[in-house]
């Protein structure tokens, strides 16, 4: 069973294979006057990356909107896309990945109007700090180097990517004996910083956060696909217009300078 995490947040307070299904586009339906007065309490299921930066989003939506309650369900985004097609309670899904967002939308899960491209995000080589055995990628093949983590890349967006990347560099084939997969970016940057294994590649925005590990090596970003981060609405929400303007505030300025400040980009 997947372990599924909550952070319930007030506005007072802070902070699986695909789905081959073809649809129409799915559009929101019009507004009800005066309905975003009333008190509604919003689930986002988002990757784990987007934690920090959503904490502190809530502070500052708290001077928006304080009648919406956040609860945020956090994990790798192919879990979460699983549990919205299984039907999990979801108002507003944030992947790291458009795969599991494509597969919502081609189910006729989310709102096809309501998507949009949110953020996006670079793959960062870590070691633990103090570590200096290893100054580039091509040093993961040293046999000093016995363990190197990476998130699952079926179902975790950042071990998509860095398979991605170390197969464009000519490595995973090599790699395969000393890799050690993550059940998120997270639980991956937790392995170096404990030094479990001896390297990691994680978001360079989780890396960012971190004090326990050096930054190495960023993978070229042609060697791997675009690291975006889609919103959108999860069609079974109850409270649609709540959750737009929500969405609506995530591509505000008070937001995007919260997540610049946590080390992303904003998509075009």
């Amino acid at each position: 069973m997947k372990r599924r995490c909550f952070i319930t947040l007030s506005a007072g307070g802070c902070a699986a294979s695909a789905i081959g299904c073809s649809s129409s586009v799915a559009t929101l339906p019009s507004p009800t006057p005066n309905s975003s007065a009333a008190s509604v309490t919003l689930t986002l299921s988002a990757a784990a990356s987007v934690q920090a930066a959503l904490a502190e989003i809530q502070t500052a939506y708290a001077q928006t909107a304080p009648h919406v309650t956040l609860t945020y369900n956090l994990g790798s985004s192919g879990s979460l896309a699983q549990q919205i097609h299984q039907g999990a309670p979801t108002d507003i899904f944030l992947s790291a990945s458009p795969r599991w967002m494509d597969d919502l939308e081609a189910q006729g899960q989310i709102w096809t109007d309501s998507r949009r491209d949110l953020l996006q995000n670079a793959l960062v080589l870590i070691v633990p700090s103090g570590q200096a055995a290893i100054a580039s990628f091509t040093d993961l093949q040293e046999d000093a180097i016995r363990k190197v983590a990476m998130g699952e890349p079926e179902s975790v967006p950042a071990g998509k990517y860095a398979k991605e990347s170390l197969t464009a560099l000519g490595l995973f084939d090599g790699l395969q004996p000393k890799l050690v997969y993550g059940k998120d970016v997270r639980q991956v940057l937790a392995y170096v910083e404990t030094g479990h294994v001896e390297a990691g590649l994680v978001y360079a925005t989780d890396a960012q956060r971190s004090d326990q590990v050096n930054v190495i090596a960023t993978a070229p970003p042609n060697s791997h696909t675009p690291i975006t981060y889609p919103v959108a609405i999860v069609k079974d929400s109850p409270h649609p217009e709540a959750a737009r303007e929500f969405i609506q505030f995530l591509n505000s300025a008070p937001a995007t300078a919260i997540f610049k400040r946590h080390g992303f980009s904003v998509a075009a």
